[in-house]
């Protein structure tokens, strides 16, 4: 059985639990009672990438279990600081696909915009932990010719909205780029890839429903979950919001050794998803960024675990198990058929 304490955090503020995360390896170890000799390494691997974890995160939690799957998403280890071939600072070279700040134009009809090199939480397996989004920043005039982009590639008819996440921009600063999206006769489709509405689900507040629910664009976010104990009540109203104003909720997950790397645990989350009005989209292998090696499960597993995916779901509950290969026009989807050897 779980224990959890009561929450540390007693608003429905978003920005205040966004601003009050858990930012040092001494506070996280506090918080959850982990062994001490884990510090000294967690310290070095902070150093190369930070800690941040929001308290309603931190709360589903088991304190003093290290091996609890929320738990090795967010702990800084001694396995990243590790090198290992083949896992690389830009392992998608997503930089010869940035024309402009801010903007990737990696597939024919879409383009993704980096909104905030910011997240909620930092996961240790991101494949974007070394972005360079100080190189990235979109302001005004980063806005301005972004539109003018658009405007001379009557191609792409769809945005995503990225980052760091998307959601840490106010709801202000959302309106205006719909509006600014919304008057580019071609955009017909916005797609918000957060994370934020898992770990704190309170950012789906009264306004920004209103925001989407007045875009004349079709509104689809894509949250990202990887396990079943990350959804919650909360959760569930703020998915049941964004339904009732019309938009589109799917996920997609990373698949994680440790973590979520079983039949059991991959049905859980479908599952559960559904439960919330949430189709699982893509299931990814991991991108092989520098420092996450030591979540990495091999493509023959993970079309094993497919497989047994299959016998135990519907179709529309079972995500598509997909590679991300960079200079690909889409991405990869993994044949399920296991080759004979």
């Amino acid at each position: 059985m779980i224990t959890r304490t009561a929450p540390s955090w007693h608003t429905e503020d978003w920005q205040f639990l966004l601003s009050d995360s858990i930012r040092t390896v001494e506070s996280l170890w506090s918080a959850l009672n982990l062994p001490s000799e884990g510090i000294p390494a967690a310290l070095s691997a902070h150093r190369e990438f930070q800690v941040r974890v929001p308290k309603p995160f931190l709360d589903k939690i088991e304190r003093g279990n290290p091996d609890d799957p929320l738990l090795k998403q967010i702990l800084p280890v001694a396995a990243e600081l590790e090198a290992h071939a083949g896992f690389l600072k830009d392992p998608l070279a997503e930089r010869t696909t940035n024309p402009a700040s801010g903007l990737l134009h990696k597939y024919k009809s879409r383009v993704l915009l980096v909104m905030s090199g910011a997240c909620a939480v930092n996961c240790r397996y991101c494949f974007r932990r070394y972005f360079p989004y100080s190189d990235n920043r979109m302001g005004s005039e980063e806005l301005d010719y972004i539109a003018g982009y658009l405007q001379h590639h009557n191609e792409v008819n769809e945005v995503i909205l990225s980052g760091g996440d998307p959601l840490v921009i106010s709801n202000g600063r959302l309106a205006k780029l719909l509006n600014l999206l919304e008057s580019i006769s071609h955009i017909s489709r916005v797609r918000i890839h957060t994370r934020l509405p898992v770990v704190i689900p309170q950012r789906i507040d009264a306004e920004l429903l209103d925001v989407v629910s007045r875009s004349r664009l079709n509104v689809v976010m894509v949250t990202h979950s990887n396990h079943a104990r990350e959804l919650d009540a909360v959760f569930d109203q703020a998915m049941l919001g964004l339904r009732k104003v019309g938009v589109t909720l799917l996920n997609q997950a990373v698949l994680l050794r440790g973590i979520n790397d079983s039949v059991a645990s991959l049905v859980d989350l479908s599952e559960r998803l559904f439960e919330s009005g949430v189709l699982p989209y893509y299931l990814h292998l991991l991108d092989p960024v520098a420092g996450a090696q030591h979540f990495d499960v091999s493509e023959s597993t993970a079309r094993t675990l497919m497989q047994q995916l299959h016998a135990e779901l519907p179709g529309f509950l079972i995500p598509r198990l997909v590679r991300e290969i960079p200079q690909k026009p889409s991405k990869t989807l993994i044949d399920l058929h296991l080759s004979e050897v």
